[in-house]
């Protein structure tokens, strides 16, 4: 291999370092802020943002079973009954399109 790609992968790999350590110290500063709810919250957070970017120019058929999964998650508070659910309305809905 070219001394150019281990240069890359030797740059990479310090930067990847970096990118965690330093978020390691952002989450205990933030840990002993007013902000701490922020990490609690972080996982539901995360999920949220990136399905509210996966439903962005969907069809209506995706939606409905979004809005379905959503009651499903409200209703039984328990992840793998709302992504049963989940997917078998949107396969229903793709099955039998309205």
């Amino acid at each position: 291999m070219p001394n150019e790609y281990w240069i890359l992968v030797l740059t990479l790999s310090i930067a990847a370092f970096f990118i965690r350590f330093l978020g390691l110290l952002a989450g205990d500063r933030i840990r002993s802020s007013q902000f701490s709810w922020i990490l609690d919250e972080l996982p539901g957070l995360i999920i949220v943002s990136l399905v509210a970017a996966s439903l962005m120019g969907q069809p209506a058929e995706t939606w409905c079973a979004a809005s379905i999964a959503l009651l499903a998650a409200i209703l039984t508070n328990h992840v793998i009954v709302t992504m049963g659910i989940g997917v078998i309305a949107f396969a229903s809905f793709s099955l039998f399109s309205f």
